[in-house]
């Protein structure tokens, strides 16, 4: 009797698991962390986001929550602690996991791989090798010519130290095993002003920064940083049509705590990955600076192992520190 007493019983015992396992989302308001202040790229796609979704789930609240500090970690460790469920998700900018887990004096306590799940890839953007007139080099194998009779002796402008502009020609002047001096700015738009001015003679720029200098006299395009050009600038080569294979391009992704639910990814993805097809969301995208991709989840996943990689060697061998 006792044991057909707890056989019996097994069936309310899992009732309450299965009601849960079943129950609609979103259940609460959705949060979609930040890493950085409002205004950038970020801040936009992640804004962007949330109304994809409010469109498709109606009744469903999607509210974007600016977290900043130490890169983007402060973020990435909230979202990382969150339960699971969905409603907490993260824009994630490729330096949050993939560059500031290495630069950081102290590692975060968090793995930037195994503990998070890719949900969708939304986007990317390449940047823009600038130099100011008084460079007077005519196109780019002149300009690394430039930069290699003066290694060791000229300086270089950035949006700051790590960010992706840093990055990149930290990673150019590593493949060409050149030397110069990182002048570090806050942000991208007073390092590019200062190009401008001619306080510096070159940077990498926001490919959307760089599009409305193409015509100018103060400063010349030089290269892209993706593997091909850019519709938006189809005469600016590809630095890779000079040095093989180089390549910096900044992501941005939705993501979660490990362990979401599979079929709430596929959801998310799905969603996500249709509204990018749609031209008044490409146009969005454009003015944000960034080109649709929708990337999916394993994919995403793969990208992001293969960035903590790479970007982890770039950090350790310029030496680049965060505070």
């Amino acid at each position: 009797m006792r044991r057909r007493h707890l056989l019996a019983s097994l069936p309310l015992l899992a009732a309450p698991a299965t009601l849960r396992a079943q129950a609609p989302w979103p259940e609460r308001p959705v949060r979609i962390l930040v890493p950085f202040a409002p205004g950038g790229n970020t801040d936009g796609l992640a804004r962007l986001t949330a109304e994809m979704l409010q469109a498709e789930i109606p009744g469903g609240s999607f509210v974007v929550e600016n977290r900043t500090g130490a890169g983007g970690l402060i973020a990435a460790e909230a979202m990382v602690r969150a339960p699971a469920d969905g409603h907490t998700l993260m824009m994630v900018a490729v330096a949050v996991l993939a560059v500031a887990p290495a630069a950081m004096a102290q590692a975060p306590r968090f793995d930037p791989v195994a503990d998070v799940t890719p949900i969708v890839n939304l986007g990317t953007n390449p940047f823009v090798l600038m130099a100011h007139r008084s460079v007077g080099a005519a196109d780019l194998p002149a300009l690394i010519d430039w930069m290699r009779a003066r290694s060791g002796s000229f300086p270089y402008a950035s949006g700051g130290v790590g960010s992706f502009q840093h990055l990149s020609m930290a990673l150019l002047l590593q493949r060409l095993g050149i030397q110069a001096e990182h002048v570090p700015y806050r942000g991208g738009a007073p390092a590019l002003a200062d190009l401008i001015a001619g306080n510096a003679p070159v940077m990498f720029a926001n490919l959307s920064e760089a599009v409305p200098h193409a015509q100018s006299t103060a400063v010349k395009l030089y290269g892209i940083s993706s593997l091909t050009r850019a519709a938006a600038l189809p005469d600016v080569p590809a630095i890779a049509e000079v040095v093989p294979e180089f390549e910096t391009i900044t992501w941005n992704g939705l993501m979660g705590p490990k362990g979401m639910p599979p079929a709430l990814v596929a959801r998310l993805h799905g969603i996500v990955a249709a509204a990018l097809q749609r031209p008044a969301v490409q146009a969005r995208m454009a003015q944000i600076g960034a080109d649709p991709l929708g990337e999916g989840p394993e994919p995403f996943a793969q990208r992001l192992r293969a960035d903590v990689a790479r970007w982890g060697d770039v950090v350790r061998s310029a030496g680049i520190r965060l505070q």
